[in-house]
């Protein structure tokens, strides 16, 4: 079985950005974790779950534009 090129870019960018999220998230938790989550890393862990939200749309917008 063969992969087409489109597809393996499409899997390589979003595994990217699943990558970036987890190492940022692993980030949060060693800088503001310890005992427990402070209200700051909390502030820091929401926002880093909307900028993955916004990032996985933008990707989803450029690989639809680019097929089309």
């Amino acid at each position: 079985m063969e992969i087409e090129r489109e597809t393996m870019l499409e899997i390589a960018v979003s595994v990217g950005a699943v990558v970036v999220f987890v190492a940022l998230i692993i980030g949060i938790g060693v800088t503001y974790g310890g005992r427990g989550l402070s209200s700051q890393g909390g502030v820091a862990l929401l926002a880093a779950m909307a900028a993955f939200v916004f990032l996985m749309t933008g990707i989803g917008y450029f690989l639809a534009g680019r097929k089309s």
